[in-house]
C-alpha cells in the first residue's frame, strides 16, 4: 500500500516507488516486473553508496574549511555565501544518508516521533538557511546584513548538526545499532571533529544587538512595512512611539555619557532632551496599565457584582467578616 506509513519517504526516493510498483505487478507482467525489481534495487543501493560517500567527503571538507575560517572571514559578502552554501550542501549530503538509513525501520518510521522530530529539526533548519542566503542575496548592501547573516547561520548549523548527532545517538529499531553506526560514519567520520559547527560568539552577538538596538540600516531594514501612526496622530501606538524614542533616547545616553566623563552639569538643552527622553522611557515601559479594566467600572457608584453578592450575603449571616462567616 503506497498510501501507509512512510509514503512520504518513499515518494522523496528517487528509486524506490518504481520498485514498489513492481511487487505490486499482475502475475502477466511478471517477468518485466522481476526486470524493473532488479534494475531499481541496484539503483537503491547505488544511490545509498552515493549518499553515502558524498556525506563523508564533504564532511571531512567541510570541517576542514570551518577549521582554517577567519573569524572574520564572513565580511566579505561573496566569501560569506559561498562558505555557508558549502556547509549547507555538507549537512544535506548527511541527512540524505540518514534518510536512506530510515528505510530499516519499515512502517515502523510512523511511529519513531523522536527520531522524526529530530529529522524536522535537521530539515527545517537547513530550510531556513538556503533562505536565509537567498535573502541576504536579494538585499545586499544593508550595512551590517552580513553580520546579521552571519549570525543565523552559524545558528542553523549547529542546529542541524545537534539534531542529526541525537538522531545517530537515539536511531531505534531492531537494525539501530547497525544505522547508527554507519550515520555516525557518514554524517561524522572522524567523531567530534568533524561536527565543527559553533553557536556564534558573544563579540558578534553584541554586534548584532548594537545594530538592533540603535539606528543603523539594519535597524530600519526589520522596520520595512511596519505600520507607523502619523506623527501629528493623538492616537496612542506603542510601536510607532517605540520606534520614533529609539534616536531620541539614544542622544541622550550620549549625552549622559559626555557628562560623565566630563564631570559637568547638562546646559539647558541637553537638559531638556534628557528629560524628554526619560519621559518617552517612562511612558513605553508602561504595560496593562489601565485605570479600569472596563468602561462600567469607570462609572461613578459602580460596585462589582462579586462584591454585591458578598455583601448581601454578609448582611443576611448578621456577620461583618469573612472568617465569621467560614
Amino acid at each position: 500500500d503506497l498510501e501507509g506509513p512512510g509514503q512520504g519517504l518513499t515518494r522523496c526516493h528517487p528509486h524506490m516507488l518504481d520498485l514498489i510498483k513492481s511487487l505490486q505487478a499482475p502475475p502477466s507482467e511478471e517477468k518485466q516486473a522481476v526486470e524493473v525489481f532488479v534494475k531499481q534495487f541496484h539503483k537503491i543501493v547505488g544511490h545509498g553508496l552515493m549518499n553515502f560517500g558524498q556525506s563523508v567527503t564533504r564532511g571531512i571538507s567541510s570541517t576542514v574549511v570551518t577549521k582554517t575560517r577567519s573569524k572574520n572571514a564572513f565580511r566579505d559578502g561573496d566569501k560569506l555565501v559561498d562558505y555557508h552554501e558549502k556547509q549547507l550542501l555538507r549537512l544535506s549530503a548527511n541527512f540524505a544518508l540518514t534518510a536512506d538509513l530510515c528505510f530499516t525501520l519499515g512502517g515502523a518510521l510512523k511511529f519513531e516521533e523522536l527520531l522524526m522530530g529530530r529529522l524536522a529539526d535537521a530539515l527545517g533548519a537547513i530550510y531556513l538557511g538556503y533562505a536565509t542566503l537567498h535573502h541576504y542575496q536579494r538585499r545586499r548592501g544593508v550595512d551590517g546584513l552580513e553580520a546579521l547573516t552571519e549570525h543565523a547561520m552559524l545558528r542553523l548549523e549547529t542546529e542541524a548538526q545537534d539534531a542529526l548527532k541525537s538522531a545517530s545517538d537515539n536511531f531505534p529499531g531492531p537494525l539501530g545499532p547497525l544505522a547508527s553506526t554507519v550515520m555516525k560514519v557518514g554524517c561524522f567520520p572522524l567523531g567530534n571533529l568533524t561536527r565543527p559547527y559553533r553557536e556564534p560568539s558573544d563579540n558578534l552577538t553584541k554586534e548584532i544587538s548594537k545594530l538592533m538596538t540603535t539606528p543603523s540600516e539594519i535597524r530600519d531594514f526589520f522596520q520595512e512595512n511596519v505600520y507607523m501612526t502619523p506623527e501629528d496622530s493623538s492616537s496612542h501606538h506603542q510601536m510607532s512611539d517605540l520606534i520614533r524614542a529609539v534616536p531620541v533616547c539614544v542622544e541622550a545616553d550620549q549625552i549622559a555619557t559626555t557628562l560623565r566623563r566630563e564631570k559637568r552639569q547638562p546646559t539647558t538643552a541637553e537638559a531638556e532632551k534628557i528629560a524628554k527622553a526619560d519621559a518617552l522611557r517612562d511612558a513605553l515601559i508602561q504595560v496593562n496599565v489601565f485605570e479600569h479594566l472596563t468602561t462600567e467600572e469607570g462609572q461613578e457608584g459602580f460596585v462589582r457584582p462579586a462584591l454585591e453578592g458578598t455583601e448581601e450575603r454578609m448582611v443576611a449571616l448578621e456577620r461583618k467578616r469573612f472568617d465569621h462567616a467560614a
